[in-house]
C-alpha cells in the first residue's frame, strides 16, 4: 500500500514522503495514529495545500524536543532495588521504573521514549540509557542501580 507520511517516522521517512508499506502496518498503526494517509489523488492534493501548516507543526514539535533535550541530557537518576550479595537484582529495572523516576523529578517522559536495546537492567551499577525525544533528538541519561537497604 502506498501512503503519504504526515510526520517523520523512524526507519520509514520524513514528512511528505510517499512510501510503500504493508497494508496491516498502514491500516492498524500509521493511519489511526495520524502519521500517514492513503496516497490517493485527493489526499495528495489536500496534503499539498496543508504542507506548510504541517511543516510548521513538525518544526514546533522538533523545537520542543530540543528544549527537553537541553534539560534532560546528562541527568543521573538512582534506583534502589533488592539485590543478592553477588550484585544481581531479584527483579529488574525496566523502562517503566526509569520513566516513573524521571517523571517524579519533573521531566515529562513517556515510557515508550526510553530505549533499552539490551533489555531491562539486572545488575547493580551504572548504565547509560537513551531517551528518544524525537526521531532526530536522542538524549542520554545515567541510571545508577543500587541495592535496597
Amino acid at each position: 500500500m502506498e501512503i503519504i507520511l504526515l510526520e517523520q517516522v523512524v526507519n520509514l521517512g520524513r514528512l511528505g514522503d510517499l512510501v510503500k508499506v504493508k497494508e496491516g502496518y498502514a491500516r492498524n498503526y500509521l493511519i489511526p495514529q495520524g502519521k500517514a494517509q492513503r496516497a490517493t489523488k485527493e489526499n495528495l492534493a489536500e496534503f499539498e495545500q496543508k504542507r506548510a501548516e504541517l511543516e510548521a507543526q513538525q518544526s514546533k514539535i522538533l523545537s520542543d524536543a530540543q528544549g527537553k533535550f537541553e534539560k534532560i541530557d546528562g541527568v543521573s537518576i538512582d534506583i534502589a532495588q533488592k539485590a543478592g550479595v553477588d550484585g544481581r537484582l531479584f527483579g529488574s529495572v525496566t523502562h517503566y521504573d526509569i520513566a516513573d523516576k524521571l517523571n517524579a523529578k519533573g521531566y515529562e517522559i513517556n515510557k515508550n521514549q526510553i530505549q533499552m536495546p539490551t533489555g531491562p537492567l539486572k545488575q547493580i551499577g551504572e548504565s547509560s540509557i537513551a531517551v528518544s525525544l524525537h526521531a532526530d533528538v536522542v538524549a542520554t541519561i545515567t541510571v545508577t542501580v543500587t541495592p535496597e537497604q
